[in-house]
């Protein structure tokens, strides 16, 4: 928790309680349905928390933002982002349902009513949102042909609307067809080794 702290300083009161409330429910949570591996659940803060948040250090969600989190699994980015930005929609969605059931029992737990969840493959959700989030669960050719019409055409952000990626490694040639494309290092807001190829990457997309 001082982890969180120490990059975002300026946290409310029950924020504060939200993210400190995190690790008892998620390592009780996983001890039944497996939703992040065993090896990551003690450095839940660093490797799941701060990653996640790493969006909120490329872009300040304006309030009435809605973002969509396209296969979260336990919840992540999702929930540390509704977390930190309270006056923001998240939808969360996740083919596999037992994953959903976490999540929703987390945010209950510490009365988060800016998550909602769907079981249900992406192509298939028909709304439109300003932003959406993952963490790396395609190549971003893939991602973005699943993802394809879901923009809003509102514009309420200072980046333009379209995808927040959350990637590591070189990722030179899955971009290279991207001329708009624009990649944060994560190293410049976080010191841990962890986050050394980190990456924010941002995607503006049109709207239909």
């Amino acid at each position: 928790m001082d982890l969180i702290l120490k990059y975002f300083p300026n946290l409310s009161e029950q924020q504060i309680e939200q993210f400190e409330a995190l690790e008892t429910l998620y390592k009780d949570w996983n001890s039944k349905i497996n939703v992040v591996s065993r090896k990551d659940i003690d450095e839940l803060y660093l490797r799941h928390v701060l990653h996640s948040l790493g969006i909120a250090k490329v872009m300040n969600f304006a309030d009435g933002s809605s973002i969509l989190d396209v296969g979260t699994g336990g919840g992540f980015p999702g929930v540390p982002l509704a977390i930190m930005f309270p006056n923001c929609q998240f939808h969360l969605v996740d083919s596999i349902n037992k994953k959903l059931k976490v999540i929703n029992a987390v945010s209950e737990a510490i009365g988060l009513t800016n998550v909602r969840t769907t079981h249900s493959r992406v192509e298939a959700i028909d709304e439109t949102y300003d932003f959406i989030v993952s963490r790396a669960v395609t190549a971003m050719p893939e991602f973005t042909k699943w993802v394809k019409g879901k923009t809003a055409k509102k514009q309420r952000n200072e980046l333009k609307n379209g995808i927040l990626y959350l990637k590591g490694g070189d990722l030179t040639e899955e971009l290279k067809q991207y001329t708009t494309v624009k990649a944060y290092l994560l190293s410049d807001y976080f010191e841990e080794d962890f986050f050394e190829t980190k990456k924010v990457i941002h995607l503006p997309l049109k709207h239909k």
